[in-house]
């Protein structure tokens, strides 16, 4: 059995075997092949004697002349299994000796224990169920580089058991996550991704087009406009796990196309919201990752309640000093390049404020934080405090130097949400959604609403390095450029 990797001989190889097996009697593609269960269901149910059928991946074979020993993987686990010529019968036994690592294998038998007390499969029956043409990553050794692992994230996931074991914890996350919510009252709602208006963020949008209504469509950047529709229709808890897509730059913690949770409660408010993200997001660390505390040192993450909770306003002043918000404009430049920002000269006082805020102030919250009273004009879609209307009644959840949730008291009132968004606008009228509009008009109840980064989540719990790491199949520049690019 050829074992190394890459070079089309081994292509040739393997197709030359494919042949001698089809020749053998040795279908290579196709066919059901009923289990008694996945290996790890065998290994869990493991009584000597107990005939089961099994299939999975060929992964490694020594051949001891009239008998084998082999192993098989079937992401769940990797079972022993021996193969004797007297027992399978001589040309089953030279079929089997065709195999190739990597092939997919059904088979059947009687389990017993080695005199190494290792759980093993005596075989007495087995079907080629898939050849596999192009050879695995050496000696099951593992993939290693990065590229090639996001590219052919396949690959990554066979070579890699971390890789696998990451991506089966974000699936309890969101399995998980659910539970939650659903214990909680809340209903799980869909909501377009093709939108006639890109609303609910500030963000580019990707743009398509609408053959069969001749129109300029936009791939969702938010589902936050459809799921207020659905305050007004009396739906009171409601949440989406959702794809949003931006059409914008590419990071450690960004990626164009991302999931995140959107969270809506009538009658609710960002307080409520609070107590919500707190609770869930400590109840998946718990029961997924079994901790609350995350990595070492500077980076550091504890997660235990209560969390902080301090205003926008303070941050600023702490870093920037108590006069920041009497400066004059040329000042406040100054102040912000002595701090390392690099400064626009278009920039106003607020537009300063926020960009000191993300360069210099978000990077160092690690343990979770709730940053409060955020200014107006850069939450148009939040109500303001009671004791001052310059600020809104909001909480950005910072955890590990990076936002994880934004949450408002969500803005019910129709007519400043129209002034609101007219500002915004700044006179033009394809911006202004009036369907939305016309919903609050019918009257939407309060209510807190949040969005929580699940692919940051991910990223924070697990401890991974890259947003890349945590999503299957992130995106990345392709190889070679489309026909007509530059």
């Amino acid at each position: 059995m050829e074992e190394r990797t890459g070079g089309n001989e081994y292509r040739e190889q393997r197709l030359e075997n494919l042949e001698r097996l089809k020749a053998l009697g040795y279908a290579p593609y196709g066919r059901a092949f009923p289990r008694t269960g996945r290996l790890a269901d065998v290994r869990a149910g493991f009584e000597e004697g107990k005939q089961v059928t099994v299939a999975g991946r060929l992964v490694a074979c020594r051949d001891m002349g009239k008998s084998i020993f082999a192993h098989i993987y079937d992401g769940t686990d990797r079972f022993q299994v021996y193969v004797q010529k007297n027992k399978i019968g001589e040309d089953a036994f030279a079929a089997f000796k065709i195999l190739d690592l990597g092939d997919f294998i059904g088979l059947e038998g009687e389990l017993f224990t080695t005199r190494t007390e290792e759980q093993t499969l005596k075989v007495s029956r087995f079907e080629l169920l898939s050849k596999s043409l192009l050879p695995l990553p050496e000696k099951w050794h593992g993939l290693q580089d990065v590229e090639t692992r996001y590219r052919q994230r396949y690959l990554d996931l066979v070579a890699n058991h971390d890789v696998r074991e990451l991506f089966n914890k974000r699936i309890a996350m969101l399995r998980e996550i659910r539970t939650f919510l659903f214990g909680r009252g809340f209903q799980e709602v869909e909501t377009p991704m093709l939108q006639a208006m890109a609303g609910g963020a500030a963000a580019t949008p990707f743009k398509t087009h609408y053959n069969a209504l001749g129109c300029d469509m936009f791939m969702r950047i938010a589902p936050e406009l459809y799921l207020k529709r659905l305050l007004v229709g009396g739906f009171d808890k409601v949440f989406e796990l959702n794809r949003n897509f931006r059409n914008e730059g590419l990071s450690r913690t960004h990626n164009p196309e991302f999931t995140m949770l959107e969270i809506y409660e009538a009658f609710g408010d960002v307080n409520s919201m609070k107590e919500l993200v707190q609770s869930l997001i400590t109840h998946v660390a718990q029961t997924v990752f079994g901790t609350l505390v995350i990595g070492e040192g500077e980076r550091r993450i504890d997660l235990t309640p209560p969390w902080r909770t301090v205003a926008y306003r303070d941050l600023i002043v702490e870093k920037a000093g108590d006069d920041w918000y009497g400066l004059d404009l040329d000042a406040a430049r100054a102040r912000a390049t002595s701090l390392g920002v690099e400064v626009d000269p278009a920039w106003d006082l607020g537009e300063l404020t926020h960009e000191l805020y993300e360069k210099t102030i978000e990077k160092t919250l690690i343990n979770p934080t709730f940053v409060t009273r955020f200014p107006v004009e850069l939450v148009p879609l939040a109500s303001a405090c009671v004791d001052d209307p310059t600020v809104v009644d909001v909480f950005e959840l910072e955890i590990g130097g990076c936002e994880v949730a934004p949450a408002y008291t969500e803005l019910n009132d129709p007519l400043e949400q129209r002034r609101r968004f007219e500002e915004q606008a700044a006179g033009d009228a394809s911006k202004m959604d009036e369907d939305f509009l016309m919903a609050l008009e019918h009257g939407m109840p309060p209510a807190g609403g949040m969005g929580i980064g699940i692919d940051r989540l991910m990223i924070i719990l697990s401890g991974a390095e890259s947003i890349r790491d945590v999503i299957l199949f992130p995106h990345l520049k392709p190889k070679t450029a489309p026909a007509g690019g530059e």
